[in-house]
C-alpha cells in the first residue's frame, strides 16, 4: 500500500519560488499562466497488512508532526 502525500503553502502565505517560477514561465511565452504555488509531494510505502484505515491514519500523523509546517502549509493525503 502507498500513501502519498501533497505539501502545499497556505493560501495567504507569499510563494517566491512559485513566483519566480511564473516569472520564468511568462518568458517562455505561456502568458495564459494566472498564477504558480510551489509544494512537495511524499510517496510512503506500508506494510501490504496494514488497514487502509491504519495507513491513512499514520499517513495523516507523518504529514502533520514531520512533513508539514502547520503554521503555513496544508496537506492532503490518498492512499493507493
Amino acid at each position: 500500500m502507498k500513501a502519498k502525500v501533497y505539501v502545499t503553502l497556505k493560501p495567504s502565505v507569499l510563494d517566491p519560488q512559485g513566483k519566480a517560477i511564473h516569472h520564468s514561465v511568462e518568458l517562455l511565452g505561456y502568458e495564459q499562466i494566472e498564477d504558480v504555488r510551489q509544494g512537495k509531494y511524499f510517496e510512503i510505502a506500508l506494510d501490504a497488512n496494514v488497514s487502509e484505515i491504519d495507513a491513512r491514519q499514520t499517513a495523516e500523523q507523518i504529514a502533520k508532526n514531520v512533513l508539514a509546517n502547520p503554521v503555513i502549509e496544508d496537506y492532503r493525503v490518498e492512499i493507493a
